[in-house]
């Protein structure tokens, strides 16, 4: 038997579109080639949010080497929808960038933290002060970029020091 796609060609076993779907499974199947007889959830997540005759329609209109990555895409979204029905990827993509904000949030708190441990090499007293202010700045404000918060130590390094400790401690900082 020929194999094409994972699907054999001649065995009785139809795609698993087609199965689900209780039809025959022709040779020409458009369906066969993305949606194995042994992966049928994968069908039926996406039968379920876009229905046959979409899915049908969206493979017959692409070129045949587009239609991996739409079938992926379509999977993807799926899936998706599947596990949150209101929001489905926007959801992921939703939770996975407040988590960025997060980690953002936490490496420029870190980064302070660096500048105000150099800091106290050079002034004990200034440093405290500077970094307190650099902290409570992002807290007031979340939205800061990384690169703002670390420009704005970069002159409260410049305001307390002598223009060559800001350079040795900017260029440092710089290539973390």
């Amino acid at each position: 038997m020929k194999e094409s796609g994972g699907r054999k060609y001649g065995a009785l076993s139809p795609c698993a579109a087609c199965k689900l779907l209780r039809r025959r499974c022709a040779q020409d199947c458009v369906f066969a080639p993305y949606f194995p007889a042994d992966e049928p959830q994968k069908f039926a997540s996406v039968h379920k949010v876009f229905g046959a005759s979409n899915v049908n329609k969206m493979l017959q209109e692409l070129p045949e080497h587009q239609r991996s990555d739409a079938v992926s895409s379509m999977v993807y979204e799926a899936n998706a929808r599947v596990r949150d029905p209101v929001y489905g990827c926007v959801g992921a993509i939703s939770s996975l960038q407040q988590q960025i904000d997060t980690l953002q949030t936490q490496l420029a708190l870190a980064q302070a933290e660096v500048v105000h441990m150099r800091m106290r090499q050079f002034s004990p007293e200034g440093a405290a002060s500077a970094v307190t202010t650099t902290a409570v700045g992002l807290l007031e404000n979340p939205s800061n970029t990384t690169k703002s918060l670390l420009f704005s130590s970069m002159d409260m390094v410049d305001h307390h020091h002598h223009h060559h400790h800001q350079t040795s401690i900017g260029g440092s900082l710089w290539s973390c």
